[in-house]
C-alpha cells in the first residue's frame, strides 16, 4: 500500500479524463479541480497583473487506479479485484446498517419518538465504514453531532443507539447523551460533540494516550490507532490547527478525517474557505495530506488502510479529506433549501451503497440474493432496536446529577437519594451542602 500514498503525493500534472464506463464508481483524475463530482467550479485565482492564472501543482490520484494498476503488474492473469466477496459482504452490511438505520431515524423522529436536532448520515456511508471497518477494537474513535453511523461502525449495538435517541436507560449513554453524544467506553468511541471542533482535541489526546503508554509506560502491545472525523466547516478554526501542530510533533497515532459534503449547515464550502483543498494542510504541517472520492468505499478503504498502518507502525499522523454529500439536510429540522436541486441529484446518482453492489455484481463476487438477504436481516435489526427502545425505561429523575459531579451524592443529591434542592431548607441557606 505504500505505493499508493506515494502515488497520491506526486506533483506530476495529469490530464483531464472522462468517466469510465468500465466502472463509473471510479472517478477520474483532474488535474486541478479537487472536487471529483461537484457542479460546481473552481476557478484559479488570478495572481499576476496580466491576468495569467498559476494553475495548482498538487493532483489527485484515485487510489482505486493506482491498486489496480499495481494488481495488474503483480498478475496479470488474476482479475483486478479490490476485495475479496467477505471483505464486500462486511462493507455492504455495514452501510446498509447506516442507511437503514438513519431512515428509521426520521421516521421516528416526525412521529415524536425522539427530540432536539437529529443530523443524519445518508450520502456519507462510504467514510464512515471505509475506515471504521480498517480499525481494531481498541482503536479511538472520535466524532461529530452526525454521530449515529460512527458508532454503529465501530460496533456499538443498534438498539443502544436507537434507546439513546429516544432518550431511555438501556441507550449507550443511558438517555443522557442522545443523538450528538453518542459515547460507548466499551467499544472506544469517545462521543459524539455538539460544538464543530471540540472532538478533534479529544481525539488528540487519546492518540497521545496511544504514544506514551508505548514509549513511556513501555507497553510494547499497545499500537491503537485514532480516527478524528470532522466536516469541512470545522477546517477553518483554531482547534485544527493546533491539534494538526501538536500531532505531527509528536509523531502521534492519528488519522484527521474530514468528511467534506461540501456544505456547513447553509453555507457553500467553496465561498467559505479560501482555499478549497482541505488536504494540503496537511504538508503545512509535516503531515501527507490525501484527497479521496468519498462516495466511493473502495477508494476510501484504501486510503484508510495505509494511514492506520502508518499510524500504528509509529509513522505518525494523516489528514485525510473525503469528498461526500449528505442526502438529507443539515437536520431533520432542515428544510434543504438552499442547496441546488440538480447539484443533490447529481449526488443521488452516486450513491456510494449503489456503486458498491453494481461492482460486486459485475465482478461476479456475489449474486444480487445474497445482497438482498442481508438487507433483509438489517431491516430486522433495525426493527427490533426501535421495539426495545419503545420498551425500555425512561431515566428516574435521580439521575439527573449522575456523572456530573465526581460525588454527586455530596453535592446535588442528599445521602436519602433526594434533591437537596427539594428539601426546604436548601432555599434558605440553611441546608449543609
Amino acid at each position: 500500500m505504500s505505493s499508493a500514498f506515494s502515488a497520491i503525493n506526486t506533483v506530476q500534472r495529469l490530464p483531464h479524463a472522462s468517466v469510465s464506463q468500465e466502472n463509473p464508481s471510479v472517478s477520474p483524475l483532474r488535474s486541478f479541480l479537487p472536487f471529483l463530482g461537484s457542479t460546481h467550479k473552481l476557478r484559479p485565482k488570478s495572481l499576476h497583473k496580466n491576468g495569467a492564472s498559476i494553475r495548482r501543482q498538487s493532483s489527485i490520484v484515485a487510489v482505486s487506479d493506482v491498486v489496480k494498476e499495481k494488481k495488474t503488474k503483480s498478475s496479470s492473469c488474476l482479475p483486478n479485484l479490490l476485495i475479496t466477496k467477505q471483505e464486500g459482504l462486511v462493507l455492504y452490511e455495514d452501510m446498509i446498517l447506516g442507511r437503514a438505520f438513519e431512515d428509521m431515524c426520521a421516521q421516528m423522529y416526525y412521529r415524536g419518538k425522539m427530540f432536539g436536532f437529529v443530523h443524519l448520515y445518508n450520502g456519507q456511508e462510504a467514510v464512515s465504514t471505509g475506515f471504521i471497518k480498517q480499525l481494531k477494537k481498541e482503536d479511538c474513535v472520535v466524532s461529530t453531532y452526525r454521530d449515529h453511523v460512527h458508532a454503529l461502525s465501530k460496533g456499538v449495538p443498534a438498539r443502544a443507539v436507537m434507546s439513546e435517541l429516544f432518550g431511555k436507560t438501556t441507550g449507550c449513554c443511558r438517555g443522557q447523551g442522545g443523538s450528538m453524544h453518542m459515547f460507548s467506553g466499551e467499544h472506544n468511541v469517545l462521543g459524539g460533540f455538539a460544538f464543530i471542533g471540540e472532538g478533534i482535541p479529544v481525539a488528540t489526546g487519546a492518540a497521545f494516550t496511544s504514544k506514551y503508554k508505548r514509549e513511556v509506560l513501555k507497553e510494547a502491545d499497545c499500537d491503537h490507532v485514532t480516527i478524528a472525523f470532522f466536516g469541512d466547516g470545522t477546517a477553518n478554526n483554531g482547534q485544527f490547527f493546533e491539534c494538526l501542530n501538536m500531532a505531527a510533533l509528536w509523531k502521534l497515532p492519528i488519522i484527521f478525517v474530514v468528511e467534506n459534503n461540501l456544505w456547513a449547515i447553509g453555507m457553500s464550502h467553496l465561498r467559505a474557505t479560501s482555499d478549497p483543498q482541505i488536504y494540503k494542510k496537511g504538508p503545512a504541517f509535516g503531515m501527507p495530506g490525501v484527497h479521496v472520492d468519498g462516495m466511493d468505499v473502495l477508494k476510501v478503504r484504501e486510503v484508510a488502510q495505509e494511514a492506520v498502518a502508518r499510524a500504528r507502525r509509529g509513522d505518525g499522523p494523516t489528514l485525510v479529506e473525503c469528498e461526500t454529500y449528505r442526502f438529507r439536510g443539515h437536520s431533520l429540522a432542515d428544510p434543504d433549501e438552499l442547496r441546488d436541486p440538480a447539484e443533490k441529484a447529481h449526488y443521488a446518482t452516486r450513491d456510494p451503497i449503489t456503486a458498491l453492489k453494481k461492482y460486486m455484481i459485475q465482478n461476479n463476487l456475489v449474486e444480487e440474493v445474497e445482497l438482498k438477504a442481508i438487507e433483509k436481516k438489517i431491516d430486522e435489526v433495525v426493527e427490533e432496536a426501535v421495539e426495545f427502545a419503545e420498551a425500555s425505561p425512561v431515566p428516574v429523575r435521580s439521575q439527573l446529577l449522575e456523572n456530573v459531579f465526581a460525588d454527586p451524592k455530596g453535592f446535588g443529591i442528599a445521602p436519602d437519594g433526594r434533591y437537596r434542592c427539594e428539601d426546604p431548607k436548601f432555599t434558605e441557606g440553611t441546608a449543609h451542602v
